[in-house]
């Protein structure tokens, strides 16, 4: 059960707020109810705001912890004065401080996402989530010469979702390909990746990790057994040291832990985000 609420008010989409704020949240052991209230741009809604996080308070016996990202001043000080609630307002904190120490203003843009589509930033990162997409666990041989990178690993070893990590957040083209005993027996790469081999990055993952994720989906079968896994895992490795392929464990790390990981090794200028 939560033992406190948390609000992320934001006159955008609440994302930065709520990003930003969960990153602080998760240095302390408590589950909090998330409640993310995003667009609030005018003092109107700001006070059905503040409506809503003091009764929050009231019906808790707690105040509410609340995080902003408010550009528009009379929107914060409504919320700032109204709530009953701890209120941390991230511009204040960190915009204000920095404008001081630049000796420049701040842009103040509302949300900053009204014109981020027009951005060919943008149209990249959509362009490489559609080509993540058809190019998921093997499905197409096509144009993997425009890949970034190419994830390789036995099936459910994390390569979908680190894909799609790495194409929505930092705009890489990023294919996957499973690795499976046909490949092992044959003691060779798939074809079609021979000529993309500088492009590989392996992902592996414990046994006992993998035989409990592919229980979930099949359970009790041929698929999922431990030795099966065990012998999988084995041979995969085998196969990334015998070929060159750079690759890592992923059964104790976060997607964003090994996009990290991956990009430092493939383009470390993506990191600046």
């Amino acid at each position: 059960m939560h033992t406190r609420t948390v609000f992320f008010v934001s006159d955008g989409t609440g994302i930065t707020a709520e990003t930003f704020g969960n990153a602080i949240l998760a240095q302390f052991e408590f589950k909090p109810r998330h409640v993310r209230l995003p667009f609030i741009d005018t003092v109107d809604k700001a006070h059905q705001v503040v409506r809503q996080v003091n009764h929050t308070a009231e019906v808790e016996g707690r105040r509410p912890v609340v995080f902003t990202t408010l550009v528009n001043v009379e929107v914060l000080q409504v919320i700032e004065e109204g709530c009953k609630a701890m209120v941390l307002d991230m511009f204040g904190t960190f915009v204000r401080p920095l404008e001081i120490e630049l000796g420049m203003k701040s842009s103040h843009r509302v949300g900053r996402f009204s014109d981020v589509s027009k951005s060919q930033a943008y149209h990249d990162r959509i362009e490489a989530i559609n080509f993540s997409l058809a190019h998921d666990d093997g499905q197409s041989n096509r144009d993997l010469e425009q890949a970034d990178v190419i994830l390789v690993g036995v099936s459910r070893s994390g390569k979908t979702p680190t894909s799609l990590y790495l194409a929505m957040q930092h705009g890489l083209k990023a294919a996957n390909y499973p690795l499976i005993p046909e490949d092992f027996d044959r003691k060779q790469l798939p074809p079609a990746l021979a000529p993309h081999r500088k492009k590989l990055f392996g992902l592996t993952i414990q046994p006992e990790r993998l035989s409990e994720i592919r229980n979930e989906r099949r359970p009790n079968s041929r698929y999922a057994a431990l030795d099966n896994c065990r012998e999988e895992v084995a041979a995969a490795e085998a196969m990334m040291r015998r070929e060159g392929v750079r690759w890592l464990s992923t059964t104790t790390k976060s997607i964003e832990e090994i996009a990290t990981t991956i990009l430092q090794e493939i383009r470390p200028e993506r990191l600046e985000y």
